[in-house]
């Protein structure tokens, strides 16, 4: 899907689906970070939307979200991000990520930026990594994160996730957790720090 079909679908599904409706950000807290559990019944992964107020530019935090290989600095979990491959309109990143008891998963995603003076989108999904074999990877991955100016010098952060870790074996159900609603605050908080370190 293109990243102006996908924003056309963001217009167009109902306001559950992303974090720009799901959330009010008036009503966040200074450095508060909100999650909504968005999932639907029957669905293999989970979904999440998530909000919080930066206080900076918008174009300093698009750029922070756009050095892929600085991902390991400031996502939790992950080992490392490289750029497999860069055109104008995507880039293609190998991300691995360090979980808890010494699991490790790795996925290829494609990014794709949309930019102007009035918001930033990164729109992201899985795509074949070949060689990887279905236990090093996960089934499935998309979401987007979606910035606003938000008063002078300010920020709105909106982010949505889909997450379908694929088969889990028994007792290893806080992997699902640990890819998704666990790490989300930690992951914009992650932002918040690294653009303030910037």
């Amino acid at each position: 899907m293109s990243l102006a079909r996908a924003f056309l679908l963001s217009c167009l599904l109902p306001a559950s689906a992303f974090a720009a409706d799901a959330i009010d950000l008036k009503s966040l807290g200074e450095k508060e970070v909100r999650v909504v559990d968005v999932s639907k019944t029957g669905s293999p992964g989970k979904s999440f939307v998530a909000a919080t107020i930066v206080n900076a530019p918008l174009q300093e935090v698009c750029k922070v979200l756009q050095q892929y290989e600085s991902y390991p600095a400031f996502m939790p979990n992950t080992h490392s991000a490289k750029v497999s491959h860069s055109a104008a309109t995507h880039a293609l990143v190998d991300v691995t990520l360090k979980l808890p008891m010494g699991k490790i998963k790795k996925y290829r995603l494609r990014m794709e930026p949309a930019v102007s003076s009035t918001s930033c989108v990164l729109a992201w999904k899985q795509v074949p990594w070949p060689g990887l074999k279905q236990e090093e990877t996960i089934a499935d991955t998309t979401g987007q994160w979606h910035l606003t100016p938000h008063g002078a010098g300010r920020t709105a952060v909106r982010y949505s996730v889909y997450t379908d870790p694929g088969p889990i074996p028994f007792g290893l159900g806080w992997i699902v957790d640990s890819l998704s609603k666990d790490s989300i605050p930690q992951t914009l908080e992650g932002v918040r720090r690294r653009v303030v370190k910037l």
